[in-house]
């Protein structure tokens, strides 16, 4: 038995895409919390790099719907900030085998090293083998000749990915659908 959502046999373009919505959302939100959901690592593609285009896995830990905003952590010194901070506009894409879907989220990334959300994040993180990510005295990418010695929490940053734009798409046997919710509303499109 597949796991997959059914599409109603006669729904056609019709369904209530308000609720295909809300379906997402609460995806979206079991992979922040759920380490084996497939949709917890989503990569990250961003402007700039040597190719002009840089792309890299992320950790999803935290959605919030009502503010359509997604949150994951990065060292402050990795190339990624830089090129956030240059050109804020970025794209999450993740894939989930089970379900059949790919979503694309058009976004508008925020990076913050200090204030509250970040030291309430960085208090629960902070004894966690994750927090080791963000005590090294090198940055992301720096060649090692040694173990290096860990510091304090300076290099951690909270990076909130504000949703403009979600783009679903469906592949399913019986069909393959593809919709848009975006400010301009929701709409299927073509796959």
């Amino acid at each position: 038995m597949s796991n997959r959502p059914a599409m109603p046999p006669d729904a056609g373009p019709v369904v209530d895409l308000a609720t295909w919505q809300a379906r997402l959302w609460a995806e979206l939100g079991s992979a922040a919390r759920d380490k084996a959901h497939p949709w917890r690592t989503p990569v990250l593609a961003t402007v700039g790099g040597a190719h002009g285009a840089d792309g890299r896995v992320v950790v999803l830990r935290e959605v919030d719907e009502s503010q359509r905003s997604v949150v994951f952590f990065t060292d402050a010194r990795s190339p990624k900030v830089e090129q956030i901070s240059r050109q804020p506009q970025g794209t999450l894409v993740m894939w989930s085998a089970p379900l059949g879907w790919q979503l694309r989220l058009g976004v508008h990334l925020q990076i913050e090293t200090s204030g509250l959300a970040v030291s309430s994040h960085w208090a629960r993180l902070r004894m966690t083998r994750a927090a080791q990510d963000y005590l090294a005295p090198r940055p992301p990418g720096t060649a090692l000749t040694a173990l290096p010695q860990r510091e304090s929490r300076a290099h951690f940053a909270l990076v909130t990915a504000q949703v403009l734009t979600m783009d679903w798409l469906w592949l399913d046997p019986a069909g393959h659908r593809r919709a848009v919710f975006d400010g301009q509303g929701a709409r299927w499109v073509q796959p």
